[in-house]
């Protein structure tokens, strides 16, 4: 009979412990997130791609799915240098319908929609919508996967 208290007394606290340790984040975690994605925005709008890429972990093992499924870091850098060489095909961006969804401590998804204003000659405009998985990492939180989706133009009116 000992032995069986001892044993319910064990395994509340491992549950107890597991619970803390899976705890949804706070309200600080998404108030962070949502810090990296508006500062992202502004770096875009800057035309400065080297710096909205820091808004993504520097590993080869983050992802991006879109018409293609990509790997890297320094792939993805690349791809965004290539696909928008000047501040016309930068355009503005901005992100509106943005949620956070806690995993955990040190995972959030997010999902949102982007509209890109351009003139024509930049390449027009480009709405779409998107789901980030966000991790926080020594250098904050960072985009690990990155699933994007352009809509036609006729959809987006």
């Amino acid at each position: 009979m000992r032995l069986i208290r001892v044993l319910v007394c064990f395994l509340a606290v491992a549950c107890t412990f597991a619970l803390a340790q899976t705890a949804v984040p706070h309200r600080g975690s998404s108030d962070a997130i949502l810090s990296v994605l508006n500062q992202s925005v502004d770096e875009w709008n800057r035309g400065d791609l080297d710096a909205f890429a820091t808004s993504y972990k520097n590993s080869p093992d983050i992802l991006f799915m879109g018409r293609t499924i990509q790997h890297g870091y320094a792939q993805m850098l690349a791809r965004y240098k290539e696909s928008y060489p000047t501040r016309a095909a930068m355009g503005v961006l901005s992100f509106t319908q943005l949620a956070v969804q806690p995993v955990d401590g040190n995972v959030a998804t997010v999902t949102g929609s982007y509209h890109l204003e351009r003139t024509t000659a930049g390449g027009g405009n480009a709405d779409g919508f998107f789901l980030l998985v966000m991790e926080r990492t020594p250098q904050g939180w960072k985009i690990i996967r990155d699933d994007t989706t352009t809509i036609s133009p006729e959809a987006a009116k």
